[in-house]
């Protein structure tokens, strides 16, 4: 299923994050700029949603809540957090999972009424071409979301390129907005998601210098684009 060296290292590094259970972990991590995203996607009861890079599930247990007559996929490129959201997930007759990658979503065309990806976009091998599949699977007047906190404009993070074990895409607002503008969305727009979440005073971790970079990092916030599908596509440009 995957022959491109790219996505075998990323599936390799997340297969074994999920044997870490840092699957897990992600929804502390992650909530705090996710939950703001869930009122500006306006989902609705009926609503057919893909997460694009859903790790354990957590995100897809809580949109499944919130569309009990429609249905939520998540796919992920790493089978063992698969296996782990479906494990979580058993009691959710409206959720599924997959294995997949973000360039070669395993769907149809027009499947979808709304697509979100938290915390995944800048591991994807093809960005651009990862865009494109999103908007190849959404519904005419479908939108796409794509939240990150690792992106240009945002300094504090800069240093994660060099401590994941993974290729990383360090894109700006604008190179993720036109990625959206070139696939043939319509209603681009971005904006930054600050992070509520209070830091120590001390701070231990690997990711960040010390506390006072992870506050700052806080302040500057993840960065949401998203846009809509048109009702009648244009063709994507070449």
């Amino acid at each position: 299923m995957w022959d491109d060296p790219a996505e075998i290292k990323v599936r390799n590094e997340f297969n074994q994050w999920a044997a870490d259970g840092r699957g897990e972990e992600m929804e502390d991590h992650h909530l705090p700029i996710t939950e703001p995203v869930l009122p500006l996607m306006a989902l609705k009861p009926n609503d057919r949603v893909l997460d694009v890079g859903c790790g354990s599930g957590w995100l897809c247990r809580r949109i499944a809540r919130l569309a009990p007559e429609g249905s939520v996929l998540g796919i992920d490129i790493a089978p063992e957090m698969v296996r782990r959201a479906r494990a979580a997930s058993h009691e959710y007759a409206n959720l599924n999972f997959m294995e997949g990658a973000a360039d070669s979503i395993p769907c149809d065309g027009g499947s979808f009424s709304k697509i979100i990806s938290v915390e995944s976009a800048y591991y994807w091998p093809d960005p651009a071409a990862s865009v494109r599949e999103m908007f190849r699977v959404l519904v005419g007047k479908g939108s796409a979301w794509i939240l990150v906190n690792y992106y240009v404009e945002n300094p504090h993070a800069h240093q994660w390129g060099t401590i994941v074990n993974v290729p990383t895409h360090l894109l700006s607002t604008n190179e993720w907005m036109a990625f959206y503008r070139d696939a043939g969305f319509e209603g681009v727009h971005f904006r930054q998601i600050p992070d509520r979440t209070p830091v120590p005073d001390e701070y231990t971790g690997r990711w960040f210098r010390d506390g006072e970079q992870m506050r700052k990092f806080h302040q500057v916030g993840a960065l949401l684009v998203y846009g809509t599908k048109p009702r009648t596509p244009i063709a994507a440009r070449p």
